[in-house]
C-alpha cells in the first residue's frame, strides 16, 4: 500500500520490525556489557595475569619444598638440614652451643 509514493507499513510489519530492532539492541548490549563482552575482556586479562603470577609463586614454593624433601631422604639425609630441623622442631641443643634469639622483622 502506498500514499503519494511512500510505502505505509502495516501494524504487523511494524511489530515485526520493532521486535527485530529490540533483539538487535539486546544482542549489541550483551556484546558490549555482557559476561563475555568487551568490558569483561579487560577484567579477564587482568585476572589471567594475576593467576599467572600466582602459578609462578606456587611453582617456586613447590620446587623449594621438593628440594627440602629430597634433602631429608631417610636413606641419605643432609646432616646440616637434619640438624636444623631437629633444633627448630624439638628445641634440641648441645651443651656447648649458645642460642641467640633475634627479634622478628614484624616486631
Amino acid at each position: 500500500m502506498t500514499v503519494q509514493g511512500h510505502k505505509i507499513a502495516l501494524p504487523k510489519e511494524q511489530l515485526t520490525q520493532g521486535l527485530a530492532l529490540a533483539a538487535l539492541l539486546i544482542l549489541t548490549g550483551l556484546a558490549i556489557a555482557g559476561p563475555s563482552g568487551l568490558l569483561a575482556w579487560g577484567e579477564n586479562l587482568q585476572l589471567l595475569d594475576q593467576r599467572h603470577a600466582q602459578i609462578a609463586a606456587l611453582t617456586e614454593e613447590r620446587d623449594t619444598l621438593k628440594n627440602r624433601v629430597e634433602l631429608m631422604d631417610p636413606n641419605n639425609a643432609d646432616p646440616d638440614l637434619a640438624g636444623e630441623e631437629i633444633r627448630r622442631n624439638l628445641n634440641f641443643v648441645h651443651p656447648d652451643e649458645v642460642v641467640l634469639t633475634l627479634p622478628d622483622a614484624g616486631e
